[in-house]
């Protein structure tokens, strides 16, 4: 019995490791956040492995059933739609449940794209902060003012729509000519690296709208 997290390509399919497609040939179940998503990563690399939705919407629902698989000799591996299982992804839970009932889970290495993102803004990294997505709503001030006191590189994750909002959170609280780095569709054919202080960056997206998956990352060490 036993529970792998499976990290998959955040945009190439070359990054999937040989390791990652072993495991899920071998296990007895999938769990995948999007199974018509997953149904084409699994495809690309011949893996025929029965799949299942585990997702935000039904993690509590099927929480139960999957722990008694595992406890009764099943193997299972859970993908998210894109990178490592539990960063922004639904696995908590179902971690949390798995070592309360004595089940092993193993974390795979792989994709992640806070790592590279990091890396390319160019800002110290000896200490950061991954902070995750920014609040919709409910305690959204709270998160930029936590944020304005977090004296080190922060990583965020965004989406397009939203990015200007975020940005214009971070004139507000952190100020204007604050340094940042938007990662745009990280280790795909258009990624791109926008630089600059805040202000400037949002006045230049403001003209052309961004796509794609974003990750932003702020450097609040001055």
């Amino acid at each position: 019995m036993k529970l792998y997290l499976v990290p998959t390509p955040i945009g190439n399919l070359d990054d999937m490791s040989f390791r990652a497609v072993k495991v899920l040939k071998e296990v007895d179940v999938i769990l995948a956040e999007d199974t018509r998503h997953s149904g084409s990563l699994l495809k690309h690399f011949g893996i025929t492995t029965k799949m299942r939705a585990y997702h935000m919407h039904n993690e509590h629902n099927v929480q139960d059933n999957l722990i008694q698989e595992l406890s009764h000799g099943k193997t299972m591996a859970l993908i998210s739609d894109a990178g490592t299982p539990g960063i922004c992804d639904p696995a908590y839970l179902l971690i949390k449940s798995c070592i309360e009932h004595q089940i092993e889970v193993e974390c795979l290495p792989g994709p992640v794209a806070l790592i590279p993102a990091l890396i390319n803004s160019g800002f110290p990294n000896h200490e950061f902060l991954f902070m995750g997505f920014p609040p919709q709503k409910k305690g959204r001030k709270t998160f930029f003012e936590k944020m304005a006191h977090e004296k080190k590189t922060i990583v965020l994750y965004e989406s397009p729509h939203r990015i200007i909002k975020s940005l214009e959170s971070i004139v507000e609280h952190l100020g204007a000519q604050t340094p940042i780095c938007i990662n745009r569709e990280l280790s795909k054919k258009f990624e791109e690296k926008i630089r600059g202080s805040v202000e400037d960056v949002l006045n230049r997206i403001k003209k052309q709208a961004l796509k794609g998956e974003l990750v932003l990352v702020v450097n609040n060490l001055d």
